[in-house]
């Protein structure tokens, strides 16, 4: 895994071991990027369940301004370290090890402006989370939320809870779904 693009391009990326995280194949986080690349310099971007938190720092190397890394696991959170002093974008980034439910409560920005997320697919966590982006008032109709999600993940959730899906890029064996607050 590697930095694809910006000021930290092509280093390579340690990921955690084991299999509790998926890291985001190169060619899907290029595509998801190239998607979202002229909004990104000056940004507010979060990413939950970092893993090791390669789509964080691709938001950094292409001009986000700050990162939240928000994962509960020791060795992810560990990697992630690693990799920031890699990329040398440490100054930039705010780590949270924590639940991501209870991190979303200490990210204390007046505005964010994408909130990457990729949580276990098993774990069917979207619900909660949704619940919470829901009350977060640094979230608003320009904010964009990315879900990873496996492709028989449903997101009829979302109304509930304020949300609406803006468009979706689905892969082989999962999608990116982008979402915003408000009526579709």
């Amino acid at each position: 895994m590697r930095v694809i693009a910006g000021i930290a391009k092509s280093l390579k990326l340690k990921t955690p071991e084991g299999m509790d995280t998926r890291p985001t194949q190169d060619r899907i986080k290029e595509t998801l990027f190239n998607m979202i690349q002229f909004e990104l310099p000056g940004s507010v971007f979060v990413d939950l369940y970092s893993g090791s938190g390669g789509i964080g720092i691709e938001a950094l190397s292409r001009g986000a301004e700050k990162c939240y890394f928000v994962d509960h696991n020791q060795e992810a959170m560990q990697c992630i370290r690693d990799n920031l002093k890699t990329t040398k974008l440490e100054s930039q980034a705010i780590l949270l090890k924590k639940e991501v439910a209870s991190a979303l409560l200490e990210i204390k920005e007046e505005h964010i402006d994408f909130i990457f997320m990729d949580p276990p697919y098993t774990l069917l966590e979207e619900e909660k989370i949704f619940e919470k982006l829901s009350t977060m008032d640094s979230i608003d109709s320009d904010t964009t939320i990315i879900c990873e999600a496996a492709l028989t993940t449903d997101f009829s959730i979302l109304e509930c809870h304020g949300f609406h899906i803006v468009k979706e890029k689905k892969y082989k064996t999962n999608m990116h779904v982008f979402m915003q607050r408000g009526k579709a």
